[in-house]
């Protein structure tokens, strides 16, 4: 049974109220090395668009991308490269050129290898290219092509055109394939057929008119093709649309369904990720694709990989390989999912292989139950290299169990999760939790009635903090970045100030902020109580019923586009903790009255109002079978 652990009075240099569950990102010491670097290979100014695959002879890896030859844009002379390890990626063999651009664009690479024959399959993406590091203007003639290699990767087919099979006349201003391998199914009726995905946007009447993804399976090895699930989302008059699926990984499920999961290129449905699946075998979608608010990265590809262990009949671990700062293209990252892709551990709880930028990656099985990593990363640009890292299932570290949690007041609300190790202290009613910062937080599930969208709200919260300097985040709701809708405050002892902010965005209009800041810290060591308001167009903290700064707000939701998490005492993107307590921390969507706030600051009395989150923050719950 699990152990309820009150935190209401205890003195300030009580021990942890909870077990210290989750450590600061470090990365893991792993072995890892160069692939593909431009200073090293003559005639390419970069390389980019990792996609690895291991063939039928045990241990003999194909690692492809584009070699771009005059710069590092994405329609320029780009050759398709591959290198070679017969050794399980120890060691590689010479780069060889796979496909040559010959001034033109050959690119996303999306190898796939049939078991049955062992012949490689290799999709690619065609078209003409530029002299400059400009993209390939929209609408932009894509072309796919597929070729094949029958001796491992030694020599190659020449190139034919898959427009006809799987290119519809309407996906006439863009198309890409993957990229990322694809795959072979080996479950239910369709065992044996090829997948990979594809995406492709239409034109008409001078503008762009809807996206698409979709899955290409062939079932005799390679011959011949068709575009079977196909999901599409139309763009509004306003030029704005729910969701832009691209760059879909893919992995079978048991029951031979496939999860499809996707970067969202832009949408505005919450987050940048989102997924659908097929129970056909890449024939259609069970559904439109559902967004992914809590899986952080930034817009950027991914990549999965089903993870076999030795000690289970089946794919109990599931890889997911992305960048894991929402905002920016670094600090890669794996994590794992133990339910087939239906729910993904959060950040705190991945293996961070590297917190250099970072960008696209793939991921290919190897023996003795290790995983090959291939990614983009560099420590002053993601696209300085490709890297090739190894990793086994003892480095990612066993499941960890259940996190602390304490309840959330509003209604039919899971309790948040208690990261790190919060210590119980005295608040300013009843109990409070004192914040390290370093690694703890509170951190609350995702649920739709979180996001406080284009609605009034009204903050309210008690602090206390002495630190002088750094960020000191109270409460942060929302994506993280200066485009990011999102809504924060936060002590900033160095400028001498509290500041609150909302980013919102209003139709296809750019992301705009609105900011206020008191003309002290109150890093005095005492209780404060604060409230941050959006009220008929007014944006205004107030600290303790006195101070009161306001500015216009800015139109539009506080809630688009981004990543969307709830964290107390941390950053979005667990750059920032804060050193101090918090208590009775409560967000409604809606204004309060100045007698509401009143009520609330000096008795504690809830409104007559349903809170979008109520964290009393008085006690916490342990894990079933610990103590605190």
């Amino acid at each position: 049974m699990a152990a309820l652990l009150a935190v209401l009075p205890a003195p300030a240099a009580a021990t942890p109220a909870t077990p210290a569950a989750a450590a600061a990102p470090e990365p893991a010491e792993l072995d890892e090395q160069v692939l593909f670097r431009a200073a090293e290979e003559e005639g390419y100014a970069c390389f980019r668009i990792p996609a690895v695959v291991e063939t039928t002879t045990p241990g003999t890896l194909l690692a492809f991308a584009e070699g771009r030859r005059d710069n590092c844009g994405d329609a320029g002379d780009i050759d398709i490269v591959v290198k070679r390890s017969v050794d399980g990626g120890a060691t590689w063999g010479p780069l060889r050129v796979v496909l040559a651009g010959d001034g033109d664009t050959r690119g996303n690479p999306a190898p796939l290898v049939d078991a049955e024959t062992g012949r490689i399959l290799l999709a690619s993406t065609h078209n003409a290219g530029r002299a400059d590091a400009g993209n390939c203007e929209v609408p932009c003639e894509r072309v796919p092509y597929l070729q094949y290699s029958d001796d491992d990767g030694e020599t190659w087919s020449e190139p034919r055109s898959l427009d006809a099979e799987l290119r519809p006349d309407s996906w006439n201003s863009w198309y890409a394939t993957s990229p990322v391998h694809g795959i072979q199914l080996t479950h239910g009726p369709h065992a044996g057929r090829l997948v990979f995905s594809v995406n492709g946007g239409s034109w008409a009447d001078g503008r762009v008119t809807a996206h698409h993804a979709g899955l290409a399976y062939s079932d005799d090895g390679g011959d011949t093709w068709q575009l079977g699930a196909v999901d599409s989302w139309e763009v509004g008059a306003d030029q704005t649309v729910r969701q832009i699926p691209q760059e879909t990984t893919l992995a079978e499920r048991e029951d031979g369904s496939i999860y499809v999961n996707a970067r969202d290129n832009a949408g505005t449905d919450l987050g940048h990720r989102t997924a659908a699946v097929s129970s056909d075998g890449g024939e259609s979608f069970d559904a439109p694709f559902t967004a992914l608010p809590d899986l952080y990265t930034p817009v950027v590809q991914g990549s999965l990989l089903p993870l076999r262990t030795e000690s289970q009949d089946g794919y109990d671990r599931w890889l997911f390989a992305a960048p894991a700062d929402p905002d920016r293209r670094r600090t890669m990252m794996i994590r794992s999912s133990w339910d087939e892709g239906a729910t993904w551990d959060g950040v705190d709880r991945g293996m961070v292989v590297s917190t250099d930028w970072s960008g696209y990656s793939d991921m290919v099985a190897l023996g003795d139950n290790a995983v090959g990593l291939m990614y983009e990363g560099g420590a002053v640009d993601a696209r300085d290299e490709i890297r090739f890292t190894r990793f086994t299932e003892e480095d990612l570290g066993p499941r960890r169990g259940p996190d602390p949690t304490t309840p959330d007041g509003a209604p039919s609300a899971n309790p948040a999760a208690v990261l790190g190790g919060p210590v119980g202290t005295a608040g300013a009613y009843d109990g409070a939790l004192t914040f390290d910062g370093t690694n703890d937080a509170v951190r609350l599930p995702y649920r739709e009635t979180l996001p406080l969208g284009e609605s009034d709200f009204t903050v309210s919260l008690w602090f206390r903090y002495d630190a002088d300097t750094g960020t000191q985040p109270f409460l942060w709701m929302g994506g993280v970045g200066g485009a990011a809708p999102q809504v924060w405050v936060r002590g900033e002892p160095d400028s001498g100030r509290l500041r609150g902010l909302m980013t919102a965005v209003d139709g296809a209009n750019p992301a705009a902020s609105a900011s206020v800041s008191t003309r002290e810290a109150y890093n005095d060591g005492a209780w404060h109580h604060l409230a941050l308001t959006r009220a008929d167009g007014t944006f205004t903290l107030t600290v303790d019923g006195a101070e009161t700064v306001s500015t216009a707000d800015v139109p539009g939701t506080v809630s688009r586009n981004s990543v969307f998490g709830v964290h107390l005492g941390q950053g979005v993107d667990s750059r920032t903790h804060l050193s101090g307590a918090l208590d009775e921390v409560h967000v409604f969507e809606r204004v309060l009255s100045a007698e509401e706030l009143t009520a609330l600051r000096t008795a504690n009395t809830l409104p007559a109002a349903t809170p979008a989150l109520s964290l009393a923050l008085d006690e916490t719950t342990a894990p079933a079978g610990e103590a605190g």
